[in-house]
């Protein structure tokens, strides 16, 4: 019985061997020339793959060349549904909750330009949503040569907002859309982050936080030293922004970082608190790290594409003005590419958001209600087939498993309708 047992094993890990690498052998002839490296296997997927490609670096114009571009696969059935996650910034190699609901494939596409999709140096002129759009399109429609099942598109943040534009763009690419915590930014800096500020949470909350940002900057030598002990310790290095500019821009970002993130109004340090609990509290909710060198570089692109078309937020200063030394004029182009000239383009994101409100069918958006971001939401019309979930008190962490079962049934009954799959439940997270 033994013996048996051991062929019919070595039988299994044979057959699964052989479709390995015919799946291979058919990505390999889909696009020519790529790298595939086999990752560690995962959850219901039956193997997982890190694939590089050559992608155009002009999508209309093939001679300006091409860049490595990475995502990873994970296999699991030819004819199971495919979950394309249309990330925002480098990709990771972990299930996304659209694949475990629907026992899907996955497709992770890192974007261009980030992560180790990104030419030695960059040509900035290619970094827009239209050419990763174009990424995106390419690799889909070339691997539904291999998968016959539907498709399913989602993203968070800034990968949410690259699910909507690739909705807007190819409508029919893939058959649901599930943007998590996505603004669409109207404006280089948008107000109605501002007017969120103004307005979420009690009074007695906002003024807290007021009052911890002004004790913050009274106590900026004190604070100062903290912030050069922690670098020092941590290996961070501060030349792109001094120490003292990375201090009042982590002041100033604090209120956004607050509520974008589900700070608890209990937590914030009172007037007795030391100057290294206040220090600590700022630290842990929007980084200090988030200035120093490495940071500044890897979030080139973001910011060179907030400034260029998606638009980003400012910072209220005028409870912070009389203490404020060096940062007198808060601008998020501080963290732009400084050799490159950048122009908004007032017009690039207002079709898509009309487009989406007014047409875009079988989209689930997720949001919670206290991340700064919920304040540029997509508010579809009631007549166009969709499903918005807000949850109560919700941050930018705010995922699908964080809503109650009852509500969750609510997005697995549209994801039945529309797909006609069958789902599988996720386990609640209180």
């Amino acid at each position: 019985m033994k013996h048996l047992l051991l062929l019919a094993l070595l039988l299994s890990f044979s057959v699964s061997g052989i479709a390995n690498d015919r799946l291979k052998q058919r990505i390999q002839k889909l696009f020519p020339g790529c790298e595939i490296n086999e990752s560690k296997t995962r959850d219901h997927f039956e193997s997982c793959y890190e694939i590089k490609i050559d992608q155009l670096l002009d999508h209309k114009n093939p001679q300006a060349g091409t860049f490595k571009q990475r995502f990873f696969l994970f296999h699991a059935d030819n004819k199971a549904p495919v979950h394309l996650e249309t990330e925002g910034y480098w990709a990771n190699a972990y299930t996304r909750e659209p694949a475990k609901i629907l026992k899907a494939n996955q497709v992770t596409v890192e974007y261009r330009f980030y992560g180790e999709s990104k030419p030695d140096v960059i040509p900035w002129k290619y970094l827009t949503n239209d050419q990763a759009i174009e990424d995106l399109h390419r690799i889909v429609v070339t691997l539904k040569n291999i998968y016959s099942g539907p498709w399913i598109s989602s993203g968070i943040s800034k990968g949410g907002e690259t699910t909507i534009i690739y909705k807007h763009h190819y409508p029919t690419d893939c058959d649901v859309h599930i943007p998590y915590v996505a603004p669409i930014i109207l404006d280089r800096e948008d107000p109605r982050t501002e007017k969120h500020l103004k307005t979420t949470g009690s009074d007695a909350c906002r003024l807290a936080l007021h009052q911890f940002q002004r004790r913050c900057l009274e106590r900026r030598d004190s604070m100062l030293v903290y912030l050069n002990d922690w670098a020092k310790k941590d290996n961070h290095s501060y030349t792109l922004a001094t120490p003292i500019e990375a201090l009042e821009y982590g002041v100033l970002e604090f209120t956004f970082s607050f509520w974008q993130w589900g700070g608890k109004c209990h937590e914030i340090p009172s007037a007795n608190a030391t100057t290294r609990e206040h220090f600590e509290y700022v630290n842990a909710l929007v980084g200090f790290d988030f200035y120093d060198d490495a940071t500044f570089e890897r979030l080139y692109p973001s910011y060179y594409q907030h400034e260029l078309e998606l638009g980003y937020y400012g910072f209220p200063t005028g409870h912070l003005d009389d203490l404020l030394t060096v940062v007198k004029d808060p601008d998020n182009m501080f963290f732009a590419p400084r050799d490159e000239e950048i122009v908004y383009n007032t017009e690039y994101m207002q079709p898509i958001l009309e487009y989406v409100e007014g047409h875009g069918d079988r989209m689930i958006y997720v949001y919670g209600e206290y991340d700064t971001w919920y304040a540029c939401s997509v508010h579809p019309s009631p007549l166009v087939d969709h499903l918005k979930m807000v949850l109560p008190g919700g941050s930018h962490s705010t995922r699908i498993a964080n809503f109650p079962a009852d509500q969750q049934q609510l997005i697995y009954d549209k994801l039945k309708e529309w797909l006609d799959v069958p789902v599988y439940p996720l386990e609640s997270k209180k």
